[in-house]
């Protein structure tokens, strides 16, 4: 190594290593390459204060590694090895930073800077250097130095938080140290400040994106203004800026931070998980934990150790012997604490020698445990090159037991198939051979009779994928058309609002159409209103006639109508009477069946009068509304004889859940074939006030494509229809089965051995372990017991639920090897919903984590699932082991 190159990598030193305050130690290892094996050396600093000192110390090391090469070589051992690698790594608690360099004896050669910041040889001395060094050294796997907009938010600043019109105060907002924490002081009694975590954060929106922020339009400029958007149904938060530039600041900075822990590999996602756990069990803030400290972490993080035990693993990370854990020394008690046996058993299983897996070894387990074909070998090498940590592995083809866990921690290693992530179905076919992602009563946040209606619920939905949205209209003040729930307290907005939003939100996620089902209870004069905005804001996304300008013989497909945004709703005649002007400017038209059947059941007979009262019920279109459905007219449903016989392609039925369960158990195969013709809509009952939701799967099973679900409320409703359509690129569409496509196989959902394409899998699912799940009981001594549960929902036959064994306090490392069988009949429509729950022998479980997705789109092998919380979001680390088969009944 030349001296220009060494002095290149002194030069680049993790500024951490000034810190006096930092307590992590500093290691450097040495070695030759490509036979590492022959020299091989690590060193650890202790003690050291200033980058002047280390410097020295690693210079020394080089050149007696040197000395002693250059004797061998006098001595006739050969010519030295060509290259000499210096990796440099200051380890310690959230502060993991490296620089490497590489040059020949003779040459200096290239050298990777995996971390750059400005660097003084003496300790700092001003606050603002401390904190530059903390963010370069905290922050370093987020690659966040020399960042203006987060100097900015490191330093704070004054904003107002706004929550009406009424309600507007000035907080202190500041963006902490460890870069991944926003603190700001709030005046609630007995709470002097507040804090959130950026990984809580969804998306940062500009301007006046809110209810809310739209209030004060008048008050404050766009500019100033942007919303904070958490994850799952906590509420946002609205924010006011000093200036324009101080917005920008905070608007570019968190989207910097957001992306930057998207991007996190997975060594780095460790890192963030242990340092987490630090700060919560370093109760005193003085960068270390004493045993007392360690127990209530153990808690914490849901083990139920015996004091004795706890204190050997403390002892043994006490290297120092100083009573207490520093930085690397939790990072060593964590990692044992954590060791999974049930891992390195399979690891094991397939390395010839025990330490390592080649390249032969690994191919091995990808082809016999995971199932994989194609190029193994090819695969094999792009795994270790992806997961491998060790330098020197790589350079063997070799996969070290670290490199193995983080394949299996990984997308690749999860249980859901990463190709089947993006859009790889057809979607050139017409729109009803499509599950389509749907909401019911979309303006809604809370339940039916006086929860909050806003903007945010289009927001969230559109969000999350949805590409069928309600607007339920009535007649507002002002001649403007609003949106509520009619004859109810929920609160009320503005039509046009509502357009407005949909038009901006609808191709964020997925650019294929988004259908706007209208229920429509407005005079003509207001619909004429509803007409005009639509046109005006949505403009050329509005579909406004057919595609071709020409009479249509089917309906067109996803593809064709990318980025269009369609109307649902009553019309005046027929999309043929359109092409030959018979249409009048005015006239009555039926109430579609929908519009009111969201207030009654109509299993309950003692409503029978209202019924007949509603059914006579007529209403005048206005035809500049009518004009503008063209796809998908909204059509009273009569019988599925009357609709063989008179419907059009065009028309689209809708049921209340209890009608649609009536007729898929009366006529099934009949409904799947009008399913496979023209568009269904299936809503929740009208009694269903708390906005709960039923399970779609039933109406999946006969091809109803609109499946309208709540999307505020959590649960196995949600859960599955967030699994079904997380496939396809999360793009809103998912193709039905070809047996439902085919309008001549005649599919039966109560009997699917019948139809020509049967072909049942046995599903053994092998539940091992479970990891860090999280804390259910906010009880400090409380410990959670899991079982795990696996759900089948599909057509009757393979409906089933099976659980494990519960496991006595024990939600941080759970092992159960409990294997547990399903027949399925037809995996084309099949979901698996893994649950775990906490047991109780004296009340209901309490929910921990639920991961759902398509029989189709499961690998097999041995793979992760990493849990979601009831409201869908992630919640890392927490997930099971497990090992999947799927095989052909015999």
């Amino acid at each position: 190594m030349s001296k220009y190159c060494l002095q290149n990598t002194l030069n680049y030193l993790p500024p951490a290593i000034n810190n006096h305050r930092h307590r992590g130690k500093m290691v450097f290892n040495l070695h030759y390459t490509p036979s590492p094996n022959q020299c091989n050396e690590d060193t650890t600093l202790r003690g050291v204060k200033t980058l002047k000192r280390a410097k020295q110390v690693i210079r020394q090391q080089v050149q007696r590694i040197q000395r002693e090469r250059e004797r061998e070589k006098r001595g006739g051992a050969g010519e030295p090895h060509n290259e000499l690698t210096l990796a440099v790594v200051v380890v310690g608690f959230r502060r993991c930073c490296s620089v490497a360099c590489r040059g020949t004896a003779a040459a200096p050669g290239p050298y990777d800077l995996f971390h750059r910041a400005e660097l003084r040889d003496d300790p700092p001395t001003d606050g603002e250097s401390v904190r530059q060094q903390r963010m370069a050294s905290t922050g370093s796997s987020l690659r966040i130095q020399g960042d203006d907009n987060l100097r900015s938010m490191l330093v704070g600043t004054v904003m107002r938080k706004i929550k009406s019109r009424t309600w507007k105060k000035q907080r202190y907002f500041k963006l902490q140290d460890d870069c991944m924490t926003i603190w700001y002081k709030s005046k609630k009694a007995g709470n002097t400040h507040s804090t959130f975590s950026v990984g809580d954060v969804e998306a940062i929106r500009e301007g006046h994106q809110s209810e809310v922020l739209l209030s004060i339009a008048d008050e404050f400029p766009p500019d100033r203004c942007f919303t904070v958007v958490f994850r799952g149904r906590r509420g946002n938060l609205d924010l006011v800026a000093e200036s324009a530039e101080e917005a920008q600041s905070w608007i570019r900075g968190m989207k910097k931070l957001i992306e930057n822990l998207e991007n996190m590999g997975e060594r780095e996602k460790l890192d963030q998980w242990i340092g987490d756990w630090f700060k919560k069990a370093d109760k005193n803030n003085d960068g270390r934990m004493n045993f007392k400290e360690v127990q209530d972490l153990l808690k914490m993080m849901n083990v139920d150790m015996n004091e004795h035990h706890a204190h050997r693993l403390f002892t043994m990370a006490d290297k120092s012997q100083s009573g207490t854990l520093e930085d690397d020394e939790f990072v060593f008690f964590y990692k044992m604490l954590t060791q999974r046996e049930d891992v390195l058993r399979v690891f094991q299983e397939y390395s010839v020698d025990g330490q390592k897996l080649s390249l032969s070894d690994l191919e091995d387990f990808l082809r016999e445990e995971q199932l994989e074909g194609g190029d193994i070998e090819q695969h094999a090498k792009q795994l270790i090159e992806c997961y491998e940590p060790s330098e020197t592995a790589k350079l063997l083809n070799a996969m070290t037991f670290d490199g193995f866990l983080m394949y299996l921690g990984s997308a690749e290693g999860s249980i859901f198939n990463p190709q089947r992530r993006r859009v790889f179905q057809d979607m050139s076919q017409p729109l009803c051979h499509y599950f389509i992602s749907s909401s019911h009563n979309t303006y809604l946040m809370e339940d039916q009779l006086r929860g909050q209606s806003s903007i945010e619920g289009y927001i969230r939905a559109l969000s999350r994928g949805c590409r069928c949205v309600e607007v339920d209209c009535w007649d507002g003040a002002n001649g403007e058309p609003i949106v509520y729930h009619g004859h109810t307290f929920t609160s009320k907005i503005l039509f046009k609002d509502v357009v407005n939003t949909v038009g901006n939100y609808a191709f964020k996620v997925s650019e294929y159409p988004v259908i706007l089902s209208i229920e429509n209870h407005c005079s003509v004069e207001q619909q004429r209103v509803m007409a005009q905005h639509l046109n005006h804001i949505l403009g050329d996304k509005l579909l406004k006639r057919t595609l071709d300008g020409k009479a249509p013989i089917g309906l067109p497909s996803p593809e064709d109508l990318k980025g269009k945004i369609l109307l649902k709703a009553k019309k005046i005649g027929g999309l043929e009477e359109s092409f030959n002007g018979m249409v009048e400017d005015s006239m009555t038209g039926e109430v579609s069946d929908e519009d009111e059947a969201a207030e009654i059941d109509e299993d309950n007979l003692h409503r029978e009068s209202v019924r007949r009262r509603i059914k006579r019920s007529r209403q005048r279109l206005s035809k500049e509304l009518s004009d503008y459905v063209v796809y998908c007219k909204s059509v009273h449903f009569s019988s599925f004889k009357h609709s063989r016989i008179h419907s059009k392609f065009y028309e689209v039925a809708s049921f209340t859940e209890s009608k649609a369960r009536k007729h898929l158990r009366e006529a099934g195969p009949e409904f799947v074939h009008h399913n496979s013709r023209q568009l269904t809509r299936v809503y929740p009952s009208g009694f269903r006030t708390d906005s709960s939701n039923f399970n779609p799967q039933e109406m999946w099973n006969t091809g109803c494509q609109i499946v309208a679900l709540n999307f505020q409320t959590a649960g196995e409703g949600m859960d599955l229809n967030d699994g079904l359509f997380s496939q396809n690129g999360n793009c809103g569409y998912v193709l039905k089965p070809s047996f439902m496509r085919e309008a001549e196989k005649g599919f039966d959902p109560e009997m699917p051995q019948k139809h020509d394409r049967y072909q049942p899998v046995v599903l053994t699912v092998q539940v091992i372990s479970g990891q860090q799940l999280p804390k259910v009981n906010i009880k400090e001594d409380s410990i959670v017991d899991p079982l795990v549960r696996v759900e089948i929902h599909g057509v009757p036959m393979d409906q089933a639920k099976q659980e494990t064994r519960y496991i006595e306090n024990n939600g941080f490392n759970p092992v159960w090897y409990d294997t547990l069988r399903f027949t399925i009949h037809t995996p084309e429509l099949a979901m698996v919903r893994f649950v775990v729950e906490d047991y109780d022998k004296t009340s209901k479980n309490d929910f921990v984590g639920q991961f759902t997705l398509p029989l189709s789109c499961m690998q097999q092998g041995y793979r992760h699932i990493h849990l979601l919380s009831k409201d869908g979001t992630s919640i890392p680390p927490s997930s099971l082991f497990v090992h999947i088969r799927i095989t052909e009944l015999e």
